[in-house]
């Protein structure tokens, strides 16, 4: 009985992890929030991605007198790749371009963070792009973890 307890708890536990964070995909980064930015911001340069903005949510804060622990946000996207997604379902566009949000924590670790394509394809019911989602996956998946490491 105690045995059922605890794999409920368990199950419990889990299921509400992975409810809070559907669809968002997360990596450790060894650096901080800066170098993790400018590694990502140069890779999506150099891939001919264009970069419409980065964020500086803390910089931000500091401007009407909060704080904030580090935390930028780079948008940027091939229009090519979008445009086909928008041309399936327009309401993607609120997902383009893509969005990767890099935060420290209250432990001093750096976090690394995106929506996965394969949840936006679900999200806005596009079915007929299989192949421009796993370019775009693999494209983040790819960067990111050059970014982090």
């Amino acid at each position: 009985m105690k045995k059922i307890i605890i794999l409920l708890f368990v199950l419990f536990v889990f299921s509400t992890v992975t409810q809070a964070a559907e669809g968002v995909i997360t990596k450790t980064s060894k650096h901080s929030v800066k170098q993790t930015m400018d590694t990502l911001e140069k890779i999506v340069r150099d891939k001919g991605f264009n970069v419409a903005a980065r964020v500086n949510h803390a910089a931000a804060a500091t401007k009407v007198g909060e704080t904030l622990r580090p935390t930028e946000v780079l948008i940027f996207g091939n229009p090519k790749l979008g445009t086909l997604l928008m041309q399936s379902d327009q309401t993607i566009g609120i997902d383009l371009p893509l969005k990767v949000l890099v935060y420290e924590d209250e432990k001093g670790s750096v976090t690394l963070a995106y929506n996965d394509p394969t949840w936006l394809a679900k999200r806005h019911n596009i079915a007929d792009r299989d192949k421009a989602f796993a370019k775009m996956s693999g494209a983040l998946n790819n960067f990111t973890n050059a970014a982090v490491k």
